[in-house]
């Protein structure tokens, strides 16, 4: 329910906002201050009536979350930040865009606190918040009871034109209707500019019968000036029972702005100084440059507020504990991202069960019986395919659809590559959840960016990549990863496991889910693997990356390989043994794990006076000079696919034993 604060006291609290916004852009004379001037008044009813939050624990479990999918705006959300009491200064207000200032370009969830994602990518914020809303009702399903609830709340995105011009936006926002979100509640700042001009010259859809069609509720045509308006809108989304609500706001870009309401000038430059003294004039602002009064400060202050909220819900919490002691120790460690206490024991339990079990399997399948074994003790996993269950054995004995029973652990994605990756990303924001979410690995082109945000999030999720090369045959080029392993390999702060076999793919399992800083893409194919004999030792040491699988005294040769490479390699060296040619084999499973090691080991795995090197892998070849060096020798595939089945395609391009033999002995003359 609202407070009752008059329409000039609103305004003016609104105007703080714009006031602060201007003053930002202008000192770094960079930013966006259009959306700020344009949304402050929407900002100001929900944040000082609705949002439910303590500006004293930005993390408090039952918080509602704010996405500013528009992210350009930031200086909104530094503003609101800065003005209801978080730890943001005015000192980083003025800092705006700097180096290493808590107030970057865009809101980056990892520099800011209250930043719940990090935006910028227009629809990424609107996917992650359709995530936070999965993730909200599954943890509530999962934790309620009949007489008590720790987990309800809202989540609020803030969301423009360009947001909803992107395709992601169509991805997610026709999944949140098929999943009845009716916590997520988005504001769409309909002010018909974005960067090239008015928008009806690219831009004409019918947006509300478009999101009926998505089956959302949608209020339409509120004036985003009015508080009226606008509250009249919050409590009818509140009342939402099995829908999401949009709340389409008529907005003015650069609203108060004498030369530039209304246009494109205000959307992503300064004002100048003699236009932020126009505006502040028009919109009744008599304060200088970063002035606040200090009522206005004490109007918006919401620590005392925050405080109490939270200390409701610890109240609450506490009845809840002492009713169900499990189900609440289970509760804080999720959301405190902490893996079972037995969950190394468990892990390597499994990993010496594969060791026994010898299975000659693919790698999709290696990876499925990990999830068998590894979701059966932690029940924050919650899996998901963009509509490739089948193909891509995400699923296990215990998946439970959501769309079905809102308490489960599975979500089928439908074909939804890149809203399925930004989905991820706000399910792991959210906490108390490990996604992972697989795909054919030629498409994680189109979770391309979401990856990417994830990984500058540093995040934990899990992308599982089937169908990992050439060998997943008759599809042809349009299906056969290339270039794909080594694209994902240059995002920084992403690591990439391809294994060879049922050992490796429990270990990549076991390394995703304790990798607490970022996404970890698993990369499997689709044909058999042969089973790799390994010592306890050699077990031990694939945890770092990189390991000698094989040996032999006095090298000759060095032979580098990966995933289903791993087996013919192997095979290769064996050959080349009997006819007297000492070859090591290397299996790298992961080049980011193996880069983590000190030099130490890594010169014993590649020791440097070996100079004779070659890679094995089925996909493009100019990352591996960096370690074969550039007299050293790549059996690769730099060009597209063919359609044929699997097995005649990596005979056509060269992955057989022979090939390598032959380039071994080729390299040896030299």
């Amino acid at each position: 329910m609202a407070t009752k604060i008059n329409n000039n006291s609103r305004k003016h609290l609104a105007n703080a906002i714009r006031a602060l916004s201007m003053d930002a852009v202008d000192k770094a004379n960079s930013g966006h201050p259009g959306m700020p001037l344009g949304m402050a008044d929407i900002a100001e009813v929900l944040w000082n009536d609705y949002l439910k939050y303590n500006p004293n624990n930005p993390n408090w479990a039952n918080r509602d979350r704010f996405v500013l999918s528009n992210g350009h705006g930031s200086m909104l959300l530094y503003s609101l930040l800065h003005l209801t009491g978080y730890d943001l200064s005015l000192d980083e207000i003025k800092n705006f865009r700097q180096l290493h200032s808590k107030t970057p370009g865009h809101p980056e969830s990892h520099v800011t606190k209250g930043v719940e994602t990090t935006t910028g990518p227009l629809g990424q914020g609107l996917s992650n918040g359709v995530g936070m809303a999965i993730a909200e009702k599954t943890l509530a399903a999962q934790f309620n009871k009949k007489d008590i609830e720790i987990i309800n709340h809202h989540t609020y995105v803030f969301t423009g034109d360009g947001c909803l011009m992107e395709g992601i936006s169509h991805e997610v926002c026709s999944l949140a209707g098929t999943l009845k979100l009716n916590k997520l509640i988005v504001f769409y700042d309909d002010n018909g500019i974005s960067i090239d001009g008015k928008v009806d010259g690219w831009f004409t859809d019918d947006t509300a019968k478009r999101f009926e069609s998505y089956n959302w509720n949608v209020i339409n045509n509120v004036d985003g000036h009015s508080s009226e308006e606008l509250i009249k809108s919050l409590e009818k989304a509140l009342q939402s029972k099995n829908k999401p609500t949009l709340i389409c706001c008529k907005t003015k870009i650069g609203f108060g702005s004498p030369n530039k309401e209304g246009k494109e000038s205000s959307h992503g430059a300064p004002l100048g100084d003699k236009e932020t003294k126009l505006t502040k004039k028009e919109i009744g602002w008599d304060y200088g440059s970063f002035e606040i009064p200090k009522d206005v400060y004490e109007s918006w202050d919401k620590k005392e507020k925050g405080s109490n909220l939270e200390d409701e819900w610890n109240n609450n919490f506490k009845i809840y504990k002492e009713r169900y002691p499990k189900d609440a120790y289970e509760f804080e460690r999720r959301i405190s991202s902490e893996l079972k206490d037995n969950w190394i024991l468990k892990s390597q339990e499994y990993i010496k069960a594969c060791n026994e079990k010898k299975e000659n399997i693919a790698t999709r399948k290696a990876s499925q019986n990990a999830i068998e074994a590894y979701a059966k003790i932690l029940p924050e996993m919650i899996g998901g395919s963009a509509d490739l269950a089948a193909s891509n054995l995400t699923m296990w004995s215990g998946s439970k659809d959501i769309k079905e029973f809102f308490d489960g652990n599975y979500i089928n994605y439908g074909v939804r590559e890149f809203g399925m990756s930004a989905i991820m990303n706000g399910i792991s924001s959210y906490k108390g959840f490990i996604p992972y979410g697989g795909t054919f690995l030629t498409f994680s082109d189109y979770a391309k960016n979401a990856i990417r945000m994830s990984a500058i999030m540093s995040l934990k999720n899990i992308f599982v990549f089937t169908h990992d090369s050439i060998g997943l045959g008759e599809d042809g080029p349009t299906h056969q990863a290339i270039e794909h392993i080594n694209s994902l390999r240059d995002i920084p702060n992403t690591t990439v496991i391809r294994p060879c076999d049922t050992i490796e793919a429990a270990i990549a399992w076991k390394y995703a889910i304790e990798n607490n800083y970022g996404p970890t893409c698993l990369i499997l194919s689709r044909q058999n693997c042969e089973f790799q004999e390994r010592t306890n030792e050699q077990i031990a040491l694939s945890n770092k990356g990189a390991y000698v699988l094989k040996d032999a005294k006095n090298l000759d040769v060095i032979l580098i390989a990966t995933g289903s490479e791993v087996g013919i390699t192997m095979n290769a060296a064996k050959e080349l043994e009997r006819e007297g040619i000492n070859t090591r084999v290397v299996s790298m499973l992961s080049t980011e794990i193996f880069e983590k090691q000190n030099d130490d080991y890594k010169e014993e795995v590649l020791p440097a006076k070996i100079k004779n090197r070659i890679s094995i892998e089925a996909g493009s070849t100019s990352f591996w000079y960096k370690y074969v060096g550039l007299n050293g020798d790549t059996i690769g595939i730099d060009s597209f696919g063919e359609s044929a089945p699997g097995g005649e395609l990596l005979k056509y391009f060269g992955f057989t034993q022979k090939n390598i033999i032959d380039r071994v002995k080729l390299m040896l003359k030299k």
